[in-house]
């Protein structure tokens, strides 16, 4: 019998992966669906159209994983080594495939073009491999058996490579996965730092898992957002979901009331369905934000039924004449203060006949601070089925800031409307 597959490398091919302008999402599809099959992506890597470097790259997954999966230079041009790479990691020839070479013409053909010369290479096959057609382009895929190692050679356009990996990659690995299912749940939380969260984390995960089932925990950070990550792995499948879901339920309970999910929505999201849920609409006034907090609100479908609108108001003209802002307030306690941001939350549900009125001021740099209110000063206000106020100091470049003052306002109207509850 051949050999379980249990672990996977990913190798995204091309040098303008590790460029500013363009994304390597193949990779978070197949980790994806590499899960769902049970099997576990130890490292994912980026590496530049060079024959030596990938083939040391291929060679090093190789040695690690039982599954290596590479992603495009499968082209017909000269920086697309992918094919020549493999072969070379693994001491074998390429030979000239005929069917290939025919579907290639014949797809030029059907579009009243004669096929160019370079793209004779695209039907080389390394040495007993299997072709996995490619109906959508001309870079068919490969699949090589190695000992007991597969390595798998995808095309780099996703409308290419998700079809292959689903009608031809899929079927194949699973019949070669192990009956120990792989399964994650992932926890969401605001308002607390990572080092918070771990010290509140950290004496739960030892008690995660059990004999049949083994749980491993990560956690992710980025600004106004921290997610634990628990992967269980076992035999039965519902063992595993139960226990997992009762390690979410002691997190969850140790870490309230910052969790705002463990099933994956958004934090807008989540939001949403409370406004909703309260048949509350909501009016947004934003200063340092400019429109932040209501492009999170409005990025869910339907958010219509609980989004009226909002002001964007830097300047204090605009807070006085759109938000009816006393200037007699900015004057005496300036336009990062904790009146002016309640007159605008207060404003603008007045004004655009809202339930919720939601506010932001801030100071989000570069310049601008002062001793008093230093560079990252925001205060947050809500008006309407509450009357709430906070001022925040929030670290970081200005992009951090906002991102973070975002988050800290979408939660408050979360925490509003749970109380409500």
């Amino acid at each position: 019998m051949p050999a379980e597959i249990r672990t996977a490398e990913i190798l995204a091919v091309g040098s303008e992966l590790l460029t500013p302008h363009r994304l390597d999402t193949n990779s978070l599809y197949l980790t994806g669906r590499l899960n769902e099959l049970g099997v576990q992506v130890l490292a994912k890597a980026a590496v530049r159209d060079r024959r030596p470097m990938l083939r040391e790259w291929v060679r090093l997954a190789l040695s690690r994983a039982d599954l290596v999966v590479t992603t495009g230079g499968l082209g017909p041009t000269d920086d697309d080594v992918t094919r020549e790479a493999v072969a070379d990691a693994l001491g074998l020839p390429l030979r000239d495939d005929d069917g290939i070479l025919e579907s290639i013409r014949a797809r030029f053909r059907s579009r009243g073009l004669e096929m160019p010369a370079i793209n004779l290479r695209q039907a080389r096959v390394i040495e007993g491999a299997t072709v996995l057609a490619n109906p959508r382009g001309t870079a068919p895929g490969q699949w090589i058996e190695t000992g007991d190692r597969v390595i798998v050679l995808l095309p780099g356009p996703p409308r290419e490579l998700q079809p292959m990996f689903e009608e031809q990659v899929a079927p194949r690995l699973a019949r070669r996965t192990p009956p120990a299912p792989l399964r994650r749940r992932v926890i969401k939380i605001t308002g607390r730092s990572e080092s918070h969260v771990d010290e509140v984390a950290q004496p739960i995960y030892a008690t995660l898992g059990d004999a049949d089932v083994t749980v491993e925990t990560s956690i992710l950070a980025s600004p106004g957002l921290i997610e634990i990550h628990l992967e269980g792995r076992g035999v039965d499948p519902r063992q595993i979901d139960d226990l997992l879901a009762a390690g979410v339920e002691r997190l969850t309970a140790a870490l309230a009331p910052y969790v705002f999910s463990d099933d994956g929505r958004a934090l807008e999201m989540v939001v949403g369905d409370a406004l909703r849920a309260h048949g509350w609409r909501i009016a947004v006034a934003e200063s340092c934000t400019a429109g932040l907090v209501l492009g999170r609100l409005t990025d869910v479908p339907g958010s219509s039924a609980w989004v009226v609108g909002g002001v964007v108001a830097y300047a204090n003209e605009v807070k006085v004449q759109q938000l009816g802002v006393p200037a007699a307030l900015l004057q005496e306690h300036g336009a990062v203060s904790e009146p002016v941001a309640q007159a605008m939350a207060s404003g603008v549900r007045e004004r655009l006949g809202a339930d919720v009125g939601l506010a932001i001021t801030g100071i989000a740099g570069p310049d601008g601070g002062s001793p008093e209110k230093p560079i990252g000063t925001v205060v947050i206000a809500l008006s309407g089925p509450r009357e709430i106020v906070k001022t925040l100091r929030f670290a970081g470049d200005r992009q951090m800031v906002r991102t973070q003052s975002v988050a800290a306002a979408l939660d408050m109207v979360r925490r509003a409307a749970v109380s409500r509850g």
